[in-house]
């Protein structure tokens, strides 16, 4: 067989979601490492008042695209946006853009999603399954189609503990589905929202389940992959470690803890983390496209790729949290809240009682500071927002999963020796402190687009904050001694005998010391 470089040279690619964070990556890998690659075609909608060329230039614009820009100052012109709407009828592609589709695309790369968990049924199988369904009849009609690379998740099928590699029975027939929402007014349609999800936690991972099946009925038409990546995080190696652009998942709690905004949150600290960097994702998805490409299999068969890092080099929340809180406090994050010192408990009333002494109790403080001000109280509006994203995270947080990855293993061995290296994808290398640091490192430069430089005056900021609380806490107990222990001979007696203990025991360690000495 072909490389993977050499495959991609002189082919075709369509990707969608080709902005969001895994289709930047992916964009920028096959510009960089298939330098041979004749044309990226990506489906973008107009957004916020930008139009989609505006868009996708601001793409190009970005630090993720650093070293392409550098290996070739005309990369952009392989890159060809295509108009196109999701949640419209033919995906609001024009007929003249689908004749061109239709007539040279080679590998179709399906990243776009909805990947918020709360988003209303309805949003969410117009995104997640429609779309899915719509690409692919237009997939059909590609007359040089090898390959179609559908990203999912690995928690599609989360109501289960072992997770196979394979694709499993919907709960409910997806095209009988959509013909019975369309016309539930959206209010119907919440209202059986429970019921329908069942066991699973959120419309995310259900309208994903749905869409691996809708794919997996065209495996006999079209030749298949199906990723399943866990939880993405920042890059491991490249295009740098530690690259990440947005607040989702678990950057947006490292940046609170950071911040000294979060002080707790419910999770299971011997359960798995089961992260996973992106440019491992994409490095597998490429190596899919490749191989379901060249080896076809007969009869044809979707294969299914489980993404996941928890079964090959686990890692726990635990060792998260020690990670993360370490990092932080040697590469401090501007103007913090508080000295980062998050917590993770599994006990349900333990997390309730410090989330209001130490996120509700202090936001209100702080924002009735805001209010004798004359300014707008915004922290307990903040500690809502955060309140409301760990708990859609919980879920995951609080349990194992065991995902079987024998596809990803027989992939990675029918690699040459040169695309192991240039198409990492193997966790067993992965350093989970190194890579916890870079990804702490990364919110603060390319999400936060803090200054590495400014890392001494936000250290001096922390021995600040260190140094008022040492001062609230000296003047706490001062007021208790005061309101408590003065007024009462009880409560004096057993200070003193409290005192006293101390005292000889100190006494009894230092004769002890002098002894030894």
């Amino acid at each position: 067989m072909a490389s993977i470089p050499e495959y991609y040279a002189g082919k075709n690619v369509l990707i969608t979601g080709g902005t969001g964070f895994m289709g930047k990556v992916l964009v920028e890998k096959l510009l960089r490492s298939c330098p041979g690659v004749k044309a990226l075609y990506l489906l973008v909608r107009p957004k916020a008042g930008q139009s989609m060329q505006q868009r996708v230039s601001d793409m190009m614009t970005c630090k993720l695209f650093d070293r392409v820009r550098e290996d070739d100052p005309d990369f952009h012109q392989k890159i060809i946006p295509i108009s196109s709407e999701l949640t419209q009828p033919g995906l609001a592609i024009g007929p003249e853009d689908v004749e061109k589709l239709s007539a040279c695309i080679n590998v179709v790369f399906h990243c776009a999603a909805t990947i918020r968990f709360d988003e209303p049924l309805k949003h969410a199988l117009q995104l997640n399954v429609i779309a899915t369904q719509q690409l692919l009849s237009l997939a059909k009609q590609m007359h040089h189609l090898e390959a179609f690379v559908h990203i999912s998740t690995a928690y599609a099928n989360c109501n289960r503990k072992h997770i196979d590699e394979v694709i499993y029975p919907p709960p409910v027939d997806p095209k009988k589905l959509i013909e019975s929402v369309e016309w539930m007014d959206d209010g119907i349609v919440r209202d059986i929202t429970p019921r329908l999800i069942g066991d699973r936690p959120n419309t995310y991972t259900y309208t994903k389940a749905l869409a691996e099946y809708l794919v997996q009925q065209e495996q006999d038409k079209l030749n298949i992959a199906i990723i399943r990546p866990s939880i993405v995080g920042a890059s491991w190696q490249e295009p740098f470690p530690g690259w990440i652009d947005n607040f989702n998942g678990p950057s947006g709690v490292f940046i609170a803890a950071g911040k000294g905004i979060l002080r707790t949150m419910r999770a299971n600290n011997d359960a798995v983390a089961d992260l996973i960097p992106v440019d491992v994702v994409i490095n597998l998805t490429l190596a899919a496209g490749w191989y379901t490409a060249e080896c076809r299999l007969v009869p044809k068969t979707a294969l299914v790729y489980n993404c996941t890092s928890g079964g090959i080099n686990p890692f726990h929340w635990g060792e998260i949290e020690h990670h993360v809180m370490s990092s932080f406090k040697r590469n401090p994050l501007d103007q913090a809240f508080r000295r980062p010192n998050a917590n993770i408990t599994s006990n349900y009333l333990i997390n309730q009682y410090w989330i209001l002494v130490s996120h509700k109790f202090p936001a209100l403080i702080y924002d009735l500071v805001l209010r004798l001000s004359g300014q707008k109280p915004q922290m307990m509006r903040i500690f809502n927002r955060l309140h409301k994203a760990i708990g859609l995270l919980e879920y995951f947080s609080s349990q194992d999963w065991e995902w079987n990855s024998e596809n990803m293993s027989m992939l990675l061995s029918q690699l040459t020796p040169e695309d192991k290296k240039t198409f990492n994808f193997d966790v067993r290398q992965l350093n989970w402190p190194e890579y916890i640091e870079n990804y702490c490192i990364g919110t603060k430069k390319y999400v936060l687009n803090e200054d590495m430089s400014d890392i001494p005056a936000a250290r001096q900021h922390l021995r600040k904050l260190r140094n008022i609380r040492y001062t609230f806490n000296t003047l706490l107990v001062v007021f208790i001694w005061r309101v408590f222990i003065a007024r009462s001979q009880m409560a004096r007696n057993i200070w003193y005998f409290v005192v006293n203990l101390c005292f000889k025991f100190l006494s009894y360690f230092r004769a002890s010391s002098t002894i030894t000495n």
